[in-house]
């Protein structure tokens, strides 16, 4: 009777090792909206290499950053800029300050037959009626973009025009529909609009705007996570860097 015991007691914790073994190969992790697409890729190549599944929820940088204050349970956040989550370490939510993993590129563009080169003299014609942006104050490509016109000296006056999307994905969905003439995005899209639709744009001048610098943490739910590690060193690795590249954006 002993020895059936024994051997339950026994069986039962080699079954919760392995629960715990196969839980820990699943890692959550918050994700910038310009990250949508390559994030796809980055979570098969990871696959590969380790074997471990990554649970990606996009959303506006400030929006995720928010939910990780009052306790969404991420193991590893990727911004879009490095002061969301360089908040997040200071106030405790993030086990280091943030690495910068890639460096975005803004555009402007749409559908149809504009030409953006000129993109200043194009926005405060009348052939532009709507214009779309991210919300500044918790998308940083909408802030960049903000910048961007404010340089150009024609945010003011184009107020009217302007349609303000929750994030990057919601400007792009703008784009992709045909609801706003032009619109302010990542490079990144350009590869995701391919073989989908036709979209003309044109790079905006780094220089009208503060680099986008997107940073990456390990968040204090994961404190002790070694999956968690292995997939935030992994971004930081040749194959990620490369992948990232091809998606348009710009590495260190």
């Amino acid at each position: 009777m002993i020895n059936k015991k024994l051997r339950y007691v026994f069986l039962s914790l080699l079954l919760l090792g392995i629960s715990a073994q196969t839980f820990s190969q699943n890692i959550k992790v918050a994700i910038a909206a310009n990250l949508q697409p390559v994030m796809k890729a980055l979570q098969k190549d990871f696959k590969k290499q380790s074997g471990i599944t990554v649970d990606a929820i996009s959303g506006p940088s400030g929006n995720l950053a928010t939910q990780i204050r009052n306790g969404a349970p991420f193991d590893v956040f990727l911004s879009a800029d490095t002061n969301f989550p360089d908040n997040l370490y200071k106030s405790g939510d993030a086990l280091g300050k943030p690495v910068v993993y890639a460096r975005g590129v803004l555009i402007i563009g749409g559908k149809g037959n504009l030409t953006y080169k000129n993109w200043v003299q194009l926005l405060v014609s009348a052939k532009v009626q709507k214009v779309a942006i991210g919300n500044p104050a918790i998308a940083p490509y909408g802030k960049a973009a903000k910048e961007a016109l404010e340089q150009a000296k024609i945010y003011a006056s184009i107020q009217p025009k302007i349609v303000m999307g929750e994030s990057i994905s919601q400007v792009n969905t703008y784009i992709a529909t045909g609801a706003v003439q032009a619109g302010f995005t990542t490079l990144a899209f350009v590869k995701e609009a391919q073989g989908k639709f036709q979209l003309n744009y044109a790079i905006v001048d780094p220089k009208t705007y503060a680099p986008i610098e997107q940073g990456m943490v390990i968040l204090k739910h994961a404190k002790g996570n070694t999956t968690a590690q292995k997939f935030y060193q992994y971004i930081l690795s040749p194959d990620a860097k490369k992948i990232f590249k091809a998606y348009g954006y710009h590495m260190q």
